[in-house]
């Protein structure tokens, strides 16, 4: 469906704080796609089941949940036609760009889709974004508060292992950060 629209189609002008366009009611904002304004083609988004924010696993927390994602065969498949959709519409395909959280399981996912563009587009340019969160002691910000040394082992060595293969199957990796410290204290 429309994330921030009326139900119709209609996308919506909210800001942050305000409910979803078309809502009547207060709020009932849950996730950050409930303001997303921009309508995605349905072949260009992958949801991930197990990993939805009341799915059955919980948080996609380390990089090898994330790269046991793309172990099963039928993900694979899926991931490929959505990718050949795509590439079979370029007149002259150039490369691939690939955004992906470097501090979370998603730089497992991260790792086994460039190594998926690595293999079968060995000729075309993989530019990887590694991006990691800015962490903070203030309250509002304590998802990724530095206090927690198991979410602190967590961050290290996801972002250890995600540098570290990302780069393996990319012809430029650039990690991406606000602070300094790419996410790790």
């Amino acid at each position: 469906g429309d994330a921030a629209g009326d139900g119709k189609g209609n996308p919506g002008a909210a800001g942050p704080g305000a409910a979803p366009a078309g809502s009547q009611d207060a709020p009932s904002v849950r996730l950050w796609s409930d303001y997303l304004n921009v309508h995605l083609h349905p072949k260009s988004v992958y949801v991930i089941r197990q990993y939805l924010h009341d799915g059955d696993c919980g948080c996609l927390e380390a990089f090898g949940q994330g790269e046991s994602l793309l172990q099963d065969p039928a993900c694979v498949e899926e991931l490929e036609d959505r990718l050949h959709f795509y590439v079979e519409e370029c007149d002259y395909l150039q490369g691939f760009q690939v955004l992906c959280d470097l501090h979370n399981g998603f730089s497992g996912v991260g790792a086994k889709v460039t190594e998926l563009l690595h293999d079968e587009y060995s000729r075309k340019g993989i530019l990887t974004w590694g991006l990691t969160p800015v962490l903070s002691t203030v309250g509002w910000l304590d998802f990724f508060s530095p206090q927690d040394p198991q979410n602190s082992f967590y961050r290290l060595m996801n972002t250890a292992l995600g540098i570290a293969h990302l780069s393996r199957h990319s012809s430029l990796f650039c990690p991406l950060s606000l602070s300094g410290s790419l996410g790790i204290k």
